[in-house]
């Protein structure tokens, strides 16, 4: 076992005191895919791993003699030029199910302390460098490229490419039954301004006596006129001369990915490679020359057995429409003066995992992110894999604090010597879940499809304008009691029942005998059942309301009336639009512009599990945490004495059709604490670029006209002009939520809603989220005075009458 904080089989009681903090409960279990286990009740808790009973018993036996026995088995092999390691089995054969190994975690952290900790940890940014395989600088002396075998050599001379053919050629004669069956052309730039006219049988006349021919080309064109020397024409169809069925009856495999082929139609191409009986196996690029879709090119082309090394019934079946079993793996990418626990930080996306701790009553609000030991962080990829990982926690005394973490190993098919051992990266995940888009963390993905699904996404919003036209007249009901009396209350809202001192209302402790409901809690039917609350009562909520409150609903509420407004952020909602988003990146890539985004849960508060990142792979990796939003980050917000800032807002909404709203003319400023930076490290740093402080960490408050006039003298604006475009978006808002959810009304409710509005630095506002019953108690001590009219307020005061708009506010007044 290591001494160093932070690493290999660390007990949570050593975590804690890195900041990386544990519940101390009893009873904690670690959601799936993890299992926390206590030794007494093993048994129950490994099924939720997946291990097979019969190993249940082994498993057992090494956690309690702490047996590492993997290195007996296999063998770690450097690959892909030393920037990746693979596993492979050294011994000669494990059967399936037939033996489990434990995995040291090598580093378990926060995400939010990754960067700190490589910094003080001692060892820890060398031993991750190293398993990563970013610990040495990469070699730029030589330039190598790959043609057949070719080589650009260090003096400038080329390799004799036609010898190396001639080569290939008489080897596979050697074969022969006088026929091409083989022929590979993946990146030979056919196509555009100079179209290949393949005329092999004029430069090798051997050809159309093969049986297997081989050519793999990935040198540009002016490379195949000076060196390969072959025709080019630019009158007639570079395919159909390449490939004429007529040469090759026999041809069995093709793959022209990496050609444009743009002068040719979807049709004509088909067509030609109609042409061929024999064809089995077809590379091409999707979407590309021959569609968008490979369950379309299958339908045109039945005889094909594969498509990018996929079987026909296996696309067909599982619904794929983009597919490719080649995929290069994404390689880290460092420069020479780039230091070490930076390169980490890149480099960690590929090889992280994750889990997070919950018992019956809670769920941990932060999650545990963790990096096997060297043997395990070698295991790669494969959607067939051989074996399977899962994480699993230990408690040997039954508690939490003596948890040790690791992972546990086993074979799920027959291996034999030499095999590569590889596991699914996303086990359980199909594409139902978009599984191809996620692999994008792992792998070079069809960059085209994404761009074009992008595109599609972004044609649909241009043509959304919905304009909102109210279809009842306003006679929104009294609360008036017919009989005089005053209106009675329940809440389980401490200010509302300190505070409500109008004498219209009364609190009352029973929700059945209350004529108005004031809850923080959601009133569905198991509640109301609970609390025979009726129809007939006022509640604090409108029907489906979600539409608003859950960051997903609200950006696709949004969207669906405005399209993309410039006061909403470019959003997506990862569990349904990950490729419009990918294609979106890699768009913003192409054309310089920034891709800092930002990552938040769809109904988590306070900024929980909420990360800012230019990393693709960390996007998609993030996730695997909860369902979230991809939101363009504001680069570039307002700035006030050089902080980012915030205004929270308070709505008071008392009909949604026709749509009443009140804004209170009381708003109050939420200030981050460090100041502003797009310096990466500043990433890591909740300080820096989040602004909800009053929860355990430093509060810095600032009244708001204090603020306004400091604002209004920093920056020279005037506050009024900027109060002005706040309340057309708000607004706009909820003009979207009743054009687009009209089943949101309801002449029994009323809510109030806390608006977050972020300014960038032309003093636009942008949207960030409504929060439903939103947390009154700053309002309530400090900010009171009205920014509009200057006077000093009570909260109940500020919405013209209570009685008037049916609705109360507390706040409380100084």
């Amino acid at each position: 076992m290591s001494d160093w904080i932070g690493l290999d089989r660390i007990s949570f009681r050593e975590i804690s005191r890195q900041n990386v903090t544990f519940a101390p409960m009893a009873g904690y279990f670690v959601m799936e895919p993890c299992v926390i286990v206590a030794a007494t009740l093993m048994a129950v808790g490994v099924v939720a791993s997946g291990l097979p009973q019969s190993l249940h018993r082994q498993l057992f036996q090494k956690l309690t003699t702490e047996t590492f026995d993997a290195g007996s088995y296999f063998k770690i092999e450097v690959c892909e030029d030393g920037r990746q390691r693979r596993l492979v089995l050294d011994s000669q054969s494990m059967p399936k199910e037939s033996n489990v190994f434990l995995v040291d975690h090598a580093w378990t952290f926060r995400l939010s302390d990754a960067f700190s900790q490589l910094q003080e940890v001692p060892g820890l940014a060398q031993r991750m460098a190293s398993l990563m395989c970013v610990d040495t600088d990469l070699d730029t002396d030589i330039e190598e490229v790959d043609a057949v075998k070719g080589v650009l050599h260090e003096n400038g001379t080329k390799s004799n490419v036609e010898d190396i053919l001639e080569s290939e050629i008489h080897n596979a004669t050697e074969k022969g039954d006088g026929t091409v069956k083989w022929l590979e052309l993946e990146d030979a730039d056919i196509g555009d301004d100079m179209l290949l006219s393949l005329n092999l049988s004029s430069k090798f006349p051997v050809v159309t006596e093969l049986p297997f021919f081989s050519v793999i080309i990935a040198w540009k064109m002016q490379f195949y006129k000076d060196v390969l020397n072959w025709k080019s024409t630019t009158q007639i169809s570079p395919l159909i001369l390449a490939f004429s069925p007529a040469e090759m009856p026999s041809l069995s495999h093709l793959n022209i990915r990496g050609n444009p082929l743009e002068q040719n139609s979807v049709r004509e191409l088909l067509e030609v490679l109609k042409g061929f009986p024999c064809l089995q196996s077809l590379g091409v690029d999707i979407p590309g020359p021959l569609g968008e879709s490979a369950i379309e090119i299958l339908e045109s082309l039945p005889t094909l057995c594969t498509l990018n090394g996929v079987t026909a019934s296996k696309i067909l079946e599982e619904g794929k429409h983009v597919i490719d079993s080649m995929l290069q793996p994404r390689l880290p990418e460092w420069s020479a003066d780039q230091p070490l626990a930076d390169r980490v930080l890149s480099a960690m996306w590929l090889y992280l995992m994750t889990y997070r701790l919950a018992n019956e009553e809670k769920i941990d609000e932060t999650s545990v992110w963790y990096v096997m030991d060297e043997l395990g962080s070698a295991v790669r990829h494969s959607d067939e894999p051989n074996f399977r990982v899962a994480p699993f926690l230990f408690m040997p005394e039954g508690k939490l604090s003596s948890a040790v973490s690791f992972s546990i190993l086993w074979p799920i098919q027959n291996v034999y010597k030499s095999d590569e051992c590889t596991r699914d990266f996303l086990y359980g995940i199909g594409e139902d879940k978009q599984r191809s888009a996620r692999l994008t963390a792992w792998f070079h993905t069809p960059q085209s499809y994404f761009i074009n699904e992008y595109e599609k996404h972004c044609q649909k919003l241009q043509f959304k304008s919905l304009s909102y036209t109210p279809t009842k007249s306003s006679n929104t009901e009294s609360l008036h009691r017919s009989d005089g009396c005053a209106s009675r209350v329940y809440t389980d809202i401490p200010y509302v029942e300190e505070f409500l001192t109008r004498t219209e209302f009364v609190i009352t402790t029973e929700p059945k005998d209350a004529d108005i409901i004031w809850t923080s809690l959601q009133v569905d039917e198991d509640m109301k059942k609970a609390t025979g609350i009726t129809d007939q009562q006022y509640v604090n909520q409108f029907p489906f309301e979600s539409c608003l409150v859950m960051k997903h609903h609200l950006a696709e509420t949004v969207q669906k009336a405005h399209g993309s407004p410039e006061w909403l952020q470019p959003t997506y909602n990862l569990e349904t639009h990950l490729p419009q988003l990918i294609g979106d990146y890699y768009v913003r890539k192409r054309d310089g512009l920034n891709n800092l985004w930002i990552l938040k849960p769809w109904n988590m508060a306070r900024t929980i599990d909420t990360s800012v990142t230019d990393d693709l792979s960390a996007v998609i990796r993030l996730m695997e945490t909860g369902p979230k939003i991809c939101q363009k980050y504001i680069e570039f917000p307002a700035l006030f004495q050089g902080r980012k800032f915030d205004l929270r807002y308070i709505v008071l909404v008392r009909s949604m059709d026709p749509l009443e709203i009140f804004l209170s003319d009381v708003f109050w400023v939420r200030l981050a604490n460090n100041p502003y930076s797009l310096d990466k490290h500043s990433f890591f740093e909740y300080e820096t670029h989040f602004t909800v402080m009053n929860y355990g960490r430093k509060f810095n408050h600032m009244n708001t006209p204090d603020f306004v006039r400091e604002f209004e003298v920093e920056h020279q604006v005037k506050w009024l002009e900027i109060h002005q475009r706040v309340k057309n978006t708000i607004r706009s808002v909820f003009e979207a939520a009743a054009v687009a959810h009209p089943e949101m009304h309801s002449s029994k409710s009323r809510a109030m809603y806390g608006v977050d509005i972020m300014l960038d630095s032309s003093f636009q506002p942008k949207l960030l989220e409504v929060t439903y019953c939103p947390d009154c108690t700053r309002a309530c001590k400090y900010d009171t005075e009205a920014l509009v009219t200057g006077e000093v307020v009570k909260v109940a005061e500020s919405i013209t009458e209570v009685a008037n708009s049916s609705m109360f506010v507390v706040w409380f007044a100084a």
